[in-house]
């Protein structure tokens, strides 16, 4: 198998590929990106945590336009994971609205996004239908 990283640092591959964000620890909010202070309470003590790998889409957009090189249409959204906003593609879904909807279950999903030229793939991450 090819050596793989992900694309960020808060994707963690293996068998149980999941995010993990960087929660308060004093008001429990959650953040990918690394802070120095809470913008919700100005804390500044954090705690790694693990997201459920399962939720629920808020909202979305069909994307038809996009940077030269960039295959469209494509679905963004925000998917929520037991109280956690994640930022998102939905993928292996047909993006048209009558098979992407508010309220629709979805999992996360990693693809290979590329591989350099000693054959180390960069992995993404997305969130797909979770089927029935």
């Amino acid at each position: 198998m090819a050596q793989q990283i992900p694309l960020v640092d808060y994707l963690v591959l293996g068998d149980d590929p999941h995010l993990v964000a960087n929660e308060c620890t004093s008001c429990g909010a959650r953040y990918f990106d690394r802070r120095n202070a809470c913008a919700s309470c100005e804390a500044t003590g954090f705690k790694k945590v693990d997201i459920p790998t399962t939720g629920e889409v808020r909202t979305f957009t069909i994307v038809t336009f996009a940077a030269p090189g960039i295959p469209v249409p494509y679905v963004a959204a925000v998917v929520d994971c037991e109280g956690t906003s994640v930022r998102a593609n939905l993928i292996n879904v047909t993006p048209d609205p009558e098979h992407v909807t508010t309220g629709m279950k979805v999992r996360l999903a990693t693809e290979v996004i590329g591989t350099d030229d000693n054959g180390t793939e960069a992995v993404g991450f997305g969130f797909e239908p979770l089927g029935g």
